[in-house]
């Protein structure tokens, strides 16, 4: 799993809600996401929409266009709640979003379903 986020108490708490069920990566700007994804594809990428000057929905769009990691699930992970904003998330090509102050349980629920859509999709292919 992919962490992109320039706040590293976001990272300390996916970590302690992951636990041990999920490897998480973390970078904090979207060069460095790039670049980690063309070494390494993860199960599931969660991304903040703003990332200091650049934008987590134009890292969304650079996955969907990419072949080799469009079949990635996409998370919006941010304090940005209002509807615009979710819906530009989706727009961008997120499968979930999630505001911040996340509760953990409910985080990791809708990981959980993001990894087993994700088992479900590569089936239908194979």
């Amino acid at each position: 799993m992919l962490l992109v986020d320039p706040d590293p108490n976001t990272c300390d708490r996916l970590s302690v809600a992951l636990g041990e069920r999920f490897v998480l990566r973390y970078v904090k700007t979207l060069g460095e996401a790039k670049e980690l994804l063309r070494e390494s594809v993860p199960d599931v990428l969660i991304c903040e929409a703003l990332l200091g000057e650049e934008s987590g929905l134009e890292l969304c769009r650079y996955v969907r266009k990419t072949a080799f990691l469009r079949h990635i699930p996409v998370m919006i992970l941010t304090s940005h709640t209002a509807l615009q904003d979710k819906i530009a998330g989706f727009d961008a090509g997120a499968d979930d979003y999630v505001v911040k102050p996340f509760d953990a349980r409910h985080l990791l629920a809708r990981i959980r379903l993001l990894s087993r859509l994700k088992r479900i999709e590569q089936r239908r292919r194979d």
